[in-house]
């Protein structure tokens, strides 16, 4: 990255700063919004192909981590069932059952993804396959897998990533068996959706 857009990240993620810390005036202090602002950045610039809008995907970052962490910490309220899929690269499976809930349930549910090694980019097929159903994932993103939204869970989903996740009482843990999209066919791609589909149906009538 040049010295120049160097300059201009940095500015940017100050007056994101700025605007979260008043956001959150009274709920963190001002040294945790510019940590966690600054440490989403860092995560996100480890694995990402193109540098120009990260500024704007680390203000998404820690924007939802921040909610998290203040829902977990009961500073603010969880009005609906909070749920987070997991898989390797968030890349995949995650996103497609996170992007599958949300649109099935729409406001009656907050859901999350993350990866335990995030991918560079969220797969082309996967994006290309739940457009055909009506789903758009354009705007969706690999975010590695971070405390403050296991502990905002009610709901953690975890796909062939292992025993990554911290285990907290009082959350209900899953993990499905599933094939992992990447490099696959579309066919496979579509009946890997398909699959996922089935299942995010079940766990929606389960929490409903």
């Amino acid at each position: 990255m040049s010295t120049e857009a160097s300059a201009l990240h940095t500015n940017l993620l100050e007056r994101i700063t700025a605007n979260l810390t008043e956001t959150y005036r009274g709920v963190f202090s001002a040294e945790t919004i510019d940590r966690y602002v600054y440490e989403s950045y860092t995560a996100l610039a480890r694995t990402a192909k193109v540098k120009t809008y990260l500024p704007v995907l680390a203000e998404r970052f820690a924007k939802d981590r921040l909610r998290a962490l203040a829902q977990a910490e009961g500073k603010i309220a969880s009005v609906v069932p909070q749920i987070l899929f997991v898989c390797v690269q968030n890349a995949g499976r995650s996103q497609i059952a996170s992007a599958l809930l949300t649109h099935y349930a729409g406001d009656a549910v907050e859901v999350r993804s993350a990866g335990s090694m995030p991918g560079t980019e969220v797969s082309p097929v996967v994006v290309e396959v739940l457009r055909d159903r009506g789903i758009d994932l354009s705007g969706a993103y690999p975010k590695p897998l971070t405390d403050d939204v296991v502990r905002a869970a009610d709901y953690v989903i975890t796909m062939g990533c292992g025993d990554v996740c911290p285990i907290y009482p009082g959350k209900h843990y899953l993990d499905w068996d599933l094939a992992d999209p990447a490099d696959q066919s579309r066919e496979r791609v579509e009946a890997i959706v398909d699959e996922i589909d089935e299942r995010v149906k079940g766990l929606w009538a389960t929490i409903r």
